[in-house]
């Protein structure tokens, strides 16, 4: 029935039904000649295109096959969308992509591609000396004078031997397999590092802001001969131990993928938006974005020419346009979007016109909402049979040949699925997430030893230049404005490919002057101001890290992070997890936040909602209230990122950023001397380590805080001192991960718990205290003085809902009282 078109049964019938009704050619054509008298495609060439179409369809039927009898776990397929197999045969294979989820032939075309290029490199390892130097230098600079234009790579030798490592990865991913070379098991994803493919779980376009970080990243990293590309941590196909890594080219351009319904996505709007203000400013990034538009969203129908106009309009983004069922044409001008991102540096779209057959998924009954008629139209451009009827009518194959290579394609995938059934799967919760967030103390204290032997050695002539000839341990006690600024410095004279970035914090040096001179010290390319959008600003961050970067953005306040938030969740934290560690994103958050300013109010800017960040399984969260905690923790959060690929959040509590003393006006008891380097190593605070201050006899009552509440608690307990209570302050420091051990350790000592939470009673850090006080098994007692569930308003009202040290002595009172 038409009304049941969507099956893989009645898809797989149709489309031997097409190749039957292809009349012969007059003539055979010679596979060497192209298939039409105009065409950039030889018949071969084509040929070879249509295989890696069909081993696509075949596993899409695979897919369903497997779920229904309870293996499959993974039935979003890529029938209709066949024609981006034509799109990677125009690129390069060391083109980085990020590929939406109906990428399956060009993740094949990719795949065989690059086969065919180490085979190609093992022969010329094979050749005489001579000959194989001539060749190397061809492969270092692919774009000689004699050919300015090159085009992109042509299809790999053919038949289903090319994609049969492709077809195995991809069953893998269906089945869960925890042999899926890119994920293992954890979830289904296009990706590969060898192949320059970067997974993303994306279905609405937030890879997007990520693939313009790259092409920016690409383009400077291209642009600037530094000294850590020297030392061969330039633009690097992920970071992880273990993982291949071929270098991006100077001339690689990054190509991104995603679906019609994701145009209309904020994310999507918001790297587009990017694109067009850096081209706008002058700024070179080399992004093709590739729309494939099958006029659906799930259910929801793309009104008729919209993503068309919402594309053209994009400025500074070159628009091309393709019909997917014309696999020539597509070739043509997917060719000619590549060389022009390519030669110009610039962004374009291409806007593929596909179709989508078998449904949104395995679940999708399409006849819901779509008419026999509609499906019906879909199917006469299907890519897969449109490829067919060109090479029959060309003259290259004949029906039955197309067919034959068409069933022993569905033999050999159906054989291939049956051997990853019994592959193993991931066995226990650490075979999970051993991946998520690799955690190497050691090696990150050797990293800041290194970085102090640096500093205090052969670096510091030039850490001297840098400080104007007096290095911030010189300077005289510092606030927690003025560590984190010279931390920063620091950070930026040790690591080549250090970047800060956000709104504001170049020419201004920030809201509160933290990342003051810079700039001046570091030059514009280190030291950048960005447009005002946080999710692009998290964006370049993702790119520059996965480039081989070592980003550190800014998010001006805690507030504005919530709106770009899935920046880190979704694609940030989760890059190690679904690759196994073969891409890393490396990142360091600067973010200013928490309340209690003086003049400054209302929600937007004293924002205390931090349980976003703590939710996100792996992300680091840090808290420094102290400058002579602010240094180190920073300094091991840079380190931890460049040898660990962490994502940390670096929450710096506004309010006491300029704050100087701590009891009484003067006594200028909130400063604190910066470290020389050779006293880093001493000082060096590993992560999830708290800190402990003793008051009196430290042996009545343990307070637990962070942030703005670890001066409030110093506070309280000196009056409480007064009273004859001596008291343990604990800062957590480390808000993820928690300082469990110093937790428990310092609670027992006293048996009188009292958390001070600055943040709220609900989702805020003291019920993840309490929760690890009672998992350890924890006897004493224990109370909460925790903000209200409030949004913090403006002026003296704030004080109605915030922790005061007024309620932090009252509530050490009840406890002690008990």
């Amino acid at each position: 029935m038409l009304c049941d078109v969507t099956t893989p049964q009645d898809l797989d019938d149709r489309f031997r039904e097409t190749l039957a009704a292809l009349p012969a050619a007059q003539r055979r054509r010679d596979p060497a000649d192209p298939v039409t008298d105009d065409a950039p495609l030889t018949g071969a060439e084509l040929l070879d295109l249509f295989d890696a179409q069909v081993t696509s369809r075949q596993l899409d039927l695979a897919g369903r096959w497997l779920r229904s009898f309870g293996e499959g776990f993974y039935t979003i397929g890529s029938a209709g969308h066949e024609a981006n197999a034509v799109v990677a045969a125009a690129l390069r294979p060391t083109d980085p992509a990020l590929l939406h989820y109906r990428s399956g032939a060009f993740y094949c075309v990719r795949a065989a591609q690059v086969a065919d290029a180490q085979v190609a490199d093992a022969q010329v390892a094979d050749a005489p000396t001579s000959d194989a130097a001539d060749v190397s230098a061809s492969a270092v600079e692919p774009d000689s004078a004699a050919e300015p234009e090159p085009a992109g790579s042509a299809p790999p030798a053919g038949g289903f031997a090319a994609y049969a490592q492709a077809a195995r990865d991809v069953l893998r991913g269906m089945v869960a397999s925890s042999e899926d070379p890119i994920a293992g098991g954890r979830h289904k994803v296009f990706g590969r590092a060898n192949l320059a493919i970067v997974p993303t779980t994306s279905t609405i376009a937030s890879h997007l802001p990520r693939a313009v970080g790259m092409g920016l990243a690409v383009e400077r990293l291209r642009r600037l001969d530094t000294v850590g590309r020297r030392a061969g941590a330039g633009v690097r196909v992920g970071s992880g131990a273990g993982a291949a890594h071929a270098p991006w080219p100077p001339d690689a351009i990054v190509v991104c993928s995603f679906g019609d319904a994701s145009v209309n996505h904020a994310s999507a709007t918001a790297a587009f938006n990017t694109a067009g203000w850096y081209d706008h400013a002058g700024l070179r990034i080399p992004v093709l974005f590739v729309c494939e538009d099958n006029g659906l969203g799930i259910s929801v129908r793309s009104p008729e020419g919209w993503v068309e106009a919402t594309l053209r309009a994009k400025p500074g983004i070159h628009y091309l346009s393709a019909d997917g069922a014309d696999p020539v044409r597509t070739y043509e001008v997917a060719q000619e979007a590549a060389a022009w991102v390519r030669r110009h540096r610039r962004p374009a779209v291409l806007h593929l016109r596909t179709v989508r057959l078998m449904g949104h998924a395995g679940a999708d009954a399409e006849s819901a909402y779509r008419s026999a008629a509609e499906l019906a139209e879909d199917l006469q451009r299907d890519p897969v049979a449109a490829t067919a009827r060109q090479l029959v009518d060309a003259g290259v194959a004949t029906a039955d040949e197309l067919l034959a290579r068409y069933d022993e394609t569905g033999w050999q995938v159906r054989r291939l699925a049956e051997e990853v059934l019994s592959e193993p799967k991931l066995a226990s919760a650490a075979d999970v997430v051993s991946a998520l967030a690799p955690r190497r103390p050691v090696r990150v204290a050797r990293a800041v030893a290194d970085s102090a032997a640096r500093a205090s050695g052969p670096g510091s002539a030039a850490r001297e230049e840098a400080f104007g000839g007096k290095p911030p341990e010189l300077a005289g006690p510092l606030t927690l404005a003025q560590s984190i600024n010279a931390a920063l410095a620091d950070g930026l004279l040790d690591h080549p490919q250090m970047a800060v970035f956000g709104e504001d914090v170049a020419a201004k040096g920030g809201v509160y002057g933290v990342t003051k001179g810079l700039r001046d010290r570091f030059g514009a390319a280190r030291v950048f101001d960005t447009l005002l959008d946080e999710t692009s600003v998290l964006g370049l961050g993702l790119g520059a890290g996965l480039a081989g970067m070592l980003p550190v953005p800014e998010i001006q306040y805690l507030a504005y992070l919530h709106n770009a938030e899935d920046q880190l969740r979704g694609e940030a934290a989760t890059m190690q997890f679904f690759s196994r560690g073969a891409f890393r994103n490396p990142m360091v958050v600067r973010v200013a936040g928490l309340a209690y300013q003086e003049g400054f109010g209302g929600h937007f800017h004293n924002d205390n909602s931090v349980a976003v960040l703590r939710d996100v399984p792996g992300l680091v969260v840090a808290v420094p209230a102290r400058p002579d905690d602010a240094a180190p923790m920073l300094r091991t959060c840079l380190a931890s990122a460049a040898v660990d690929g962490s994502v940390c959040v670096f929450l710096e509590p506004i309010a006491l950023y300029h704050t100087r003393d701590l009891y009484t006006e003067g006594d200028g008891e909130w400063l604190a001397g910066y470290p020389e380097p050779g006293s880093w190593v001493a000082g060096h605070v590993p992560i999830g380590r708290a800190r402990v201050y003793r008051v009196g006899s430290a042996d009545d009552l343990t307070i637990i805080t962070f942030g703005n509440g670890v001066r409030m608690s110093l506070r309280a307990a000196a009056v409480l001192a007064e009273e004859g209570v001596g008291t343990r302050v604990v800062d957590l420091r480390w808000l993820a991960p928690l300082p469990v051990a110093d937790i428990i350790r310092e609670s027992s000592a006293t048996g009188r718990v009292l958390v001070v939470d600055e943040t709220r009673r609900s989702g805020g850090v003291g019920e993840g205290v309490i929760a690890a006080l009672v998992d350890a098994g924890y006897v004493g007692a224990a109370r909460r003085v925790a903000g209200v569930d409030s949004f913090v308003p403006l002026g003296p009202a704030a004080r109605h809902v915030l922790v005061s040290p007024e309620a932090i002595t009252d509530g050490a009172r009840t406890l002690l009282a008990r």
